[in-house]
């Protein structure tokens, strides 16, 4: 299991699986909110290969802007025998505008940190990366990006959102830090999906993205989403370049219901 931005995307897209906003003038409540916390196992080729668990935290302020901090912690399970594990992604969400104001990544794999930090512009047009390996000295670039990008992290918060209706494709630019492209998810049916907590009713989701080398998708990823108000995701399956991700949820705690202040309209992106 090798790769830093595996596990990077493996906490961003246990969140998953617009920029254009209706503003309600009685807000209806956001799917999510500070405090609800997600707990996922993730397998690897068929095997329990480590944990996630996704949390919505207290609302701060990032860069001069309030937002909520949406922090993805991944491990790795020392009994599968590759090398140590661990992630920590936070992705700075913001509320009002239901965009991302940027991220940070945290990694350590086989005894080795990486540090990327991910700032965008109010627009969301441009982004400044700041990339550090080890005792290297940082690294900082620039890049112009599409009118309201977001991670993958944001795009899968605001896609919950979204009153997801079956036949219906939403899409988001996404940016890693080093490349961008465009996310759609496409709905393509309801389903009662057996999970590790029990029988759920869901939206199943196919999900098209355009990452390279080991994360090079062989086919769409498929998630299911809960078909109540909080569209949590309750399984997501990948198959990369590098093999088969499975990542399915075992522990859910709503957080507060909070009024959202622009909620996504029923069109598609």
């Amino acid at each position: 299991m090798r790769s830093l931005s595996r596990w990077g995307f493996t906490a961003a897209m246990v969140g998953l699986m617009g920029s254009a906003l209706a503003h309600a003038q009685e807000p209806a409540p956001a799917a999510f909110g500070p405090g609800e916390q997600a707990q996922y196992r993730v397998k690897y080729l068929g095997l329990t290969a480590g944990t996630a668990t996704v949390t919505v935290g207290a609302p701060m302020t990032q860069w001069g802007q309030s937002v909520w901090p949406i922090v993805a912690l991944a491990k790795s399970d020392d009994m599968v025998g590759v090398y140590p594990i661990k992630s920590r992604y936070v992705s700075y969400w913001d509320a009002a505008t239901q965009r991302v104001t940027g991220s940070d990544l945290h990694s350590d794999e086989n005894r080795k940190r990486r540090r990327q930090r991910i700032q965008l512009t109010a627009d969301s047009k441009s982004a400044k990366v700041v990339k550090q390996k080890e005792s290297d000295p940082p690294r900082e670039t620039n890049h112009e990006l599409p009118d309201g990008t977001m991670d993958m992290t944001g795009a899968a918060f605001a896609l919950r959102n979204k009153d997801l209706t079956v036949g219906t494709t939403y899409t988001y630019p996404v940016f890693t830090g080093s490349r961008n492209f465009t996310m759609s998810a496409t709905v393509e049916g309801r389903e009662t999906l057996t999970t590790p907590m029990g029988a759920r009713d869901t939206f199943r989701v196919r999900v098209h993205t355009e990452f390279g080398g080991n994360l090079e998708s062989k086919r769409d990823l498929v998630a299911h989403f809960t078909a109540d108000s909080r569209h949590v995701p309750v399984r997501m399956e990948a198959d990369f370049a590098l093999g088969t991700i499975v990542v399915e949820m075992t522990d859910y705690k709503p957080g507060r219901a909070v009024a959202a202040v622009a909620r996504a309209d029923n069109s598609a992106d």
